[in-house]
């Protein structure tokens, strides 16, 4: 029985400042707070489908060192499966986030174990992932290992969610065979090759968009949204909105793992879409994407 997802993606431990604004060049700037946690984009989806209540593998490496050691123990703590994170000889992969008061983050990540990922160690799992209910991918990993696990996945027929970002260049044969696409509008822009930067430029870029992949693109607008493209058209969802935003940093990710909920529930598109919004607008009010992500007794 298809019972779990598969997350095959990145581990970072997270440095997370809070402070009004960036520092000028050659400027030493004093900021309010630090916060550290579990980041990278394949263990922050991975948290938020498990926080949901779905059993959930995740498929990475983190390097032999404490950083690494705090990620796996915080992970087992939010209920993710980490059987299947290796151990890598590279550093565990760090964020260094400076996130301001009007909600606008900036971030820069060191790849480190993330990249030290093999298409021979994904092989040895082909079980694991045959067997899942859905695999979810990001591009924190390298692009061989994406394109090899796609290809896979839909040898064995397994519904595939690929998250394009960082934007990067990937076989497009290979991204038509991934049955939901997820992008923000700068990832929207470099794949459909048009300028997209709001709702009326993805509604007009929308069959371009969903072009790309097998079934659904989905794009997410940050406070205007989401936009969902399908074989029914285009619909627009509005973003729930958030009594208070105090962070920003998870919700892209936070938005994908309850979308996945959504599909793993046999949820339509559009209620997926909707209900991923819904979760989304809770995490933004917590700072720290993977403690801020809501357990499904919150948001149910």
């Amino acid at each position: 029985m298809k019972d779990y997802i598969a997350v095959v993606g990145s581990l970072n431990y997270d440095i997370i400042v809070k402070q009004n604004r960036l520092p000028e060049k050659g400027e030493t700037y004093t900021a309010d707070q630090v916060t550290y946690t579990g980041g990278g984009k394949g263990a922050n989806q991975a948290v938020q489908c498990a926080k949901l209540g779905v059993k959930t593998y995740l498929i990475g490496k983190v390097g032999e060192d404490n950083f690494g050691e705090i990620l796996l123990d915080k992970l087992n703590t939010f209920g993710v499966d980490t059987t299947y994170v290796a151990r890598s000889s590279e550093n565990t992969g760090v964020g260094l986030v400076n996130t301001l008061y009007d909600g606008s983050v900036h971030a820069t990540i060191v790849p480190g174990a993330n990249f030290d990922i093999k298409i021979s160690e994904i092989d040895i799992l082909s079980d694991v992932l045959a067997q899942s209910n859905m695999i979810i991918l990001q591009m924190e990993i390298p692009m061989e290992v994406i394109e090899h696990v796609i290809r896979k996945a839909s040898e064995y027929g397994v519904f595939i969610v690929l998250n394009a970002a960082p934007a990067k260049e990937i076989d497009l044969e290979v991204l038509k065979l991934v049955d939901c696409l997820v992008v923000n509008e700068t990832e929207a822009s470099f794949y459909c090759g048009a300028r997209i930067d709001d709702l009326k430029s993805a509604q007009n870029n929308a069959k371009a968009l969903h072009d790309l992949a097998k079934e659904t693109v989905i794009v997410t607008l940050g406070e205007k949204g989401s936009l969902l493209c399908n074989s029914s058209g285009y619909t627009h969802i509005p973003a729930v909105r958030a009594e208070k935003v105090e962070e920003t940093t998870g919700a892209g990710d936070s938005f994908i793992g309850a979308f996945s909920y959504g599909k793993y529930n046999s949820m339509s598109d559009l209620e997926s879409c909707k209900f991923a919004s819904k979760v989304a607008s809770y995490t933004v009010m917590k700072v720290g994407a993977q403690e801020a992500m809501p357990y499904k007794h919150e948001v149910i």
